[in-house]
């Protein structure tokens, strides 16, 4: 008898040393990566006043905030946002110039998370074609399961695709959420078949719920002194619609807006997010095993809303003060589930935005629309008439001009004169302030400027042959709404913060760089650095640990 007493009490010790060795007490349980999908730093400022104590200020007031933090290239957009946060690198290195870009040897543009060797699993075929395989550097997500043999767990969370496939790397896990059928989804280069907590998540069809519901402004819409009128020239409203003004009848306006797919344009896409990132860890019991996760959250919605009404708008406004209340309640969750102090969070944007460029006009500040299809057109004349018949320029896309070498080649034509001759004609047309080459920016070495930010995300096998840069607050698109791209800091401007686990308060206005996020976490995990890596840990944050 006292043998087998003794016998148990070996095994539970041995148990416990085991899990002791797993999870140090030097490591967090859980690392949580939130990107908010266009959010600009000057949002915390602007609405905060009227955030909770639980949601975005745990960052304001209990977490270290880099306040002049930036993207440290060009363009802005949404995939090449994702990749470098968690690469720790820019375009010129892991790969993803934009969100789609044109490839000369297909003839054709591919989408940055495009991958035809893979199958949808769950959700519908035309959206599961989806893997990280584009991305050409490791990512913080890879060296942290590299770093425990893969025993730590990665799953990448959002709406969007790519918002998912690219901050879990290449060896997590991704979900995202099909517009076609309110399901959230994954491909085959992931799973076979969906884990049963997917599933059962999915049968509870909770978009349905949501998109049975009336957004409405949180508070009296009077209150709303941070943003322009409801009702202005400068929103587009939704089809069946005649103004962009509260409330919205939700069930009334799906089957004219996409369906299942209005719900990525309202605040309840955030919070049809943060349910499914619930169960994902209730599911994998993430944070919960002996060694350290990480769950990669990133929140589309933001995007969507702030693309069709402009930063400006009642909308975007309520939108973060809905988020502030939908994160105040997931933080509740994760110190009551993980433990208060046992998980480090860090949150960014995958870029910012410009305002709505007909409002700035009306405000008679120098803006405009830049008509890519007529400068197209007018680019081609000229191509025509410098260097005869053909099909000199292949693609004009993302302000990139794409030449067509072979033809170039095959009539002896200096190509490098022909671009910077092209680069010349382009600083005709009204908007355009730069135009670079290709050439230029393979051989020489840019440091400061908006040249340097076109270097840093030129990548030298995809990118186009003559670039522009347009000139403040011009945008590529109609007299509503709005987007970004851009290398102003209206489009780099971005929180940069972490909270938790081994995180001391403060704030810094040293300048900082997305880039810096990946490094800042492999030092503060011990771990490798993104094998790509470019950015530096930053020294406020590791060094004040």
């Amino acid at each position: 008898m006292v043998r087998k007493i003794l016998a148990v009490f070996f095994a539970v010790s041995l148990f416990t040393l085991s899990a002791s060795a797993q999870q140090p007490d030097n490591q967090p349980k859980l690392v949580v990566g939130i990107i908010v999908d266009q959010m600009r730093q000057e949002y915390l400022y602007r609405f905060g006043d009227r955030f909770g104590e639980g949601g975005f200020k745990r960052f304001t007031e209990q977490g270290f905030m880099m306040t002049n933090g930036h993207y440290n290239y060009i363009p802005t957009y949404t995939g090449p946002g994702h990749a470098s946060v968690y690469t720790g690198t820019t375009p010129a290195t892991h790969g993803i110039i934009a969100n789609n870009w044109y490839v000369r040897q297909l003839n054709r543009a591919i989408y940055c998370a495009e991958d035809s060797t893979v199958t949808h699993v769950g959700g519908t075929p035309g959206n599961g074609q989806i893997s990280p395989r584009n991305l050409l550097s490791t990512t913080i997500s890879d060296e942290l399961r590299f770093s425990t043999a893969k025993r730590s767990k990665v799953v990448g969370i959002a709406i969007k695709d790519r918002g998912a496939s690219l901050p879990a790397g290449h060896t997590g896990d991704a979900y995202w959420y099909d517009s076609d059928n309110g399901e959230w989804m994954t491909s085959t280069y992931y799973h076979q078949s969906l884990p049963q907590w997917a599933a059962d998540f999915n049968a509870k069809k909770r978009p349905d719920y949501y998109l049975g519901q009336t957004w409405n402004t949180l508070y009296p819409i009077e209150s709303y002194v941070n943003s322009l009128p409801d009702n202005n020239d400068f929103e587009a409203p939704f089809i069946g619609k005649n103004t962009p003004t509260f409330p919205y009848a939700l069930d009334s306006l799906r089957k004219n807006n996409g369906d299942y797919g209005l719900i990525a344009s309202t605040p309840y896409g955030n919070s049809l997010t943060l349910d499914f990132a619930y169960a994902a860890i209730e599911g994998e019991k993430l944070g919960q095993r002996g060694v350290t996760d990480l769950l990669a959250v990133s929140f589309s919605s933001p995007d969507y809303i702030g693309h069709r009404f402009g930063p400006s708008s009642v909308e975007v406004e309520d939108n973060y003060l809905r988020l502030d209340k939908d994160l105040a309640a997931f933080f509740d969750y994760l110190d009551q589930k993980i433990g208060k102090g046992q998980y480090l969070v860090f949150i960014s944007a995958d870029h910012a935005v410009a305002e709505v460029p007909s409002y700035m006009v009306s405000e008679k500040v120098p803006a405009g629309n830049f008509n890519t299809g007529l400068i197209l057109g007018q680019l081609r004349g000229f191509a025509q008439a410098k260097y005869g018949d053909g099909n000199w320029i292949l693609n004009f896309s993302n302000e990139q001009v794409f030449l067509n070498k072979d033809l170039a080649r095959e009539k002896n034509m200096d190509f490098e004169l022909m671009q910077r001759e092209i680069a010349d004609y382009s600083l005709r047309f009204k908007g355009v302030k730069e135009a670079y080459t290709a050439a230029d920016l393979k051989t020489m070495e840019y440091n400061f400027g908006s040249k340097h930010l076109l270097q840093m995300g030129f990548n030298h096998k995809a990118s186009g042959d003559v670039l522009l840069v347009l000139e403040p607050a011009w945008l590529a698109g109609g007299q509503r709404g709005t987007t970004h791209g851009s290398g102003y800091t209206y489009d780099t401007h971005v929180p940069i913060a972490f909270y938790g686990w081994g995180i001391k308060p403060g704030t810094s206005s040293t300048y900082t760089t997305v880039t810096d996020i990946a490094p800042t976490l492999s030092v503060l995990l011990k771990i490798k650095f993104p094998n790509g890596a470019t950015g530096q840990p930053i020294k406020e944050i590791v060094d004040g640990k």
